[in-house]
């Protein structure tokens, strides 16, 4: 057997034996940037996870709010849960943050209290300590906007609907601070 040809085969034998997947040309295959393997790192997000009070400003009246963020399923999502903190909660929602690599955009899921017909998935892009989302709704885009605030230690969550000429207009305004 020529040297080359079993050098090869030698090869293949231990990427078999590794579980090493073999990309053309012998080199081994990159490992997928997206899936289960991976572990979905992000080091604003990161300042997410944990309690928060939330005071929100809507349509003209300040109300509370408390949220949790935790990391689940095997690291891929950051998962907020929000609540007002009426006995018993009038408003409660379940935020799911993720981020596609093949896409390069962050991604996001919310369903609340207000059901089905009024979930959504969006789509976002980081800027500095900025995550801005935008949920296209029949009715017209959502944008909610997350900012780390680093000398407060806080975040602020803006979000406005689609006004006349695609003006945006305030819809309300969050500020999580840790309790």
């Amino acid at each position: 057997m020529p040297q080359r040809l079993f050098a090869g085969v030698l090869v293949v034998l231990f990427a078999a034996a590794s579980g090493t997947a073999l990309a053309p040309g012998g080199a081994a295959a990159p490992e997928p940037k997206d899936g289960p393997k991976t572990v979905f790192q992000d080091d604003l997000l990161e300042r997410l996870v944990g309690r928060w009070t939330i005071t929100r400003k809507i349509r003209g009246t300040e109300v509370r709010n408390r949220a949790t963020a935790r990391w689940v399923l095997h690291h891929q999502f950051l998962e907020l849960r929000l609540e007002d903190v009426a006995k018993p909660s009038a408003y409660e929602a379940i935020v799911l943050i993720g981020y596609n690599n093949a896409d390069k955009k962050y991604v996001i899921h919310w369903c609340d209290s207000y059901g089905g017909k009024f979930s959504s998935r969006g789509t976002g892009k980081r800027a500095g300590d900025a995550i801005a989302f935008e949920f296209p709704y029949e009715e017209g885009p959502f944008y909610n906007t997350f900012t780390w605030n680093r000398d407060a230690g806080s975040w602020t969550s803006v979000m406005e609907s689609s006004g006349e000429g695609g003006k945006r207009v305030l819809f309300a305004e969050d500020v999580y601070r840790r309790p």
